[in-house]
């Protein structure tokens, strides 16, 4: 990881930035180029806290006690926060190569030994988390990590993306389904139209994440569904059918909780 110490050439402004009170502020670049905050920006914070507060959120409304909710919320923090640091790393030459912003792993702020130390002891840690919950809702939150690092690996240039998706989101009403509080913690099976609903906010949200990228991804040959789908309708139109395809869904899993409920 690079840092601004004494004696380095003063930094470049950033565009629309005086030149002068960048050099004035030379602590705000070690900020940004610390370790902690390094690694939560290769972290994918957004996508993770949205993630976390929607499923903490569910199992609030399934019934679940206030530390049973905390407990997810942390669990899948720590969870989307490897699948983040994850796709950095599979992707940071790829990264450099386009540019891509905030990518402190392809701009060389963040060493990878040092996202893949992080990401070892965030697997560590969110193991006895998963477990915590019931061992059958940990071991399913815990395939759909598998799920999702796979996906980053394979599948992901082709017709077939929107598969480790699907799969990923459709474990996490499994996962709030059978879980509890403790290791014995043993709840009951989901229903089985608020898996399927689940499965394809899956795809909704991978056709979303995937919008910002299309270019990138077209210049590397790739031929994932959302690129196909872009070539004929425009980012644009994607985008909006994208997004309606996901608001949908989100009601749908709404009347589905309200109507007969998360588990079977």
């Amino acid at each position: 990881m690079s840092t601004l110490t004494q004696g380095d050439p003063p930094r470049a402004a950033s565009p629309g930035e005086d030149v002068d009170e960048a050099d004035r502020q030379p602590w705000r670049r070690r900020l940004w180029d610390s370790t902690p905050v390094t690694l939560l920006v290769a972290a994918h914070p957004r996508q993770g806290a949205v993630t976390a507060l929607a499923i903490a959120a569910a199992a609030l409304v399934a019934g679940r006690p206030a530390r049973e909710a905390g407990t997810v919320l942390l669990t899948v923090l720590v969870g989307q926060a490897i699948l983040g640091w994850h796709n950095d790393l599979v992707d940071r030459e790829r990264d450099s190569r386009h540019r891509t912003p905030h990518k402190p792993i392809a701009d060389g702020r963040l060493e990878a030994g040092t996202a893949w130390y992080a990401l070892v002891v965030a697997l560590l840690l969110v193991i006895p988390l998963s477990i915590s919950t019931g061992v059958t809702a940990g071991v399913l939150y815990l395939a759909s990590l598998v799920v999702g690092i796979l996906g980053n690996v394979v599948l992901r240039r082709g017709r077939l993306s929107p598969l480790p998706w699907a799969a990923s989101f459709a474990l996490y009403p499994c996962y709030l389904s059978y879980g509890g509080f403790g290791g014995s913690a043993e709840g009951d099976p989901p229903q089985v139209a608020m898996v399927v609903a689940a499965a394809l906010l899956g795809v909704g949200v991978h056709f979303l994440r995937a919008i910002w990228g299309l270019v990138e991804d077209d210049q590397d040959g790739w031929t994932y569904l959302p690129l196909v789908l872009g070539r004929r309708l425009g980012a644009t139109r994607l985008l909006v059918v994208s997004a309606t395809f996901a608001g949908v869904v989100v009601a749908v899993l709404v009347v589905i909780g309200s109507t007969v409920g998360l588990r079977q």
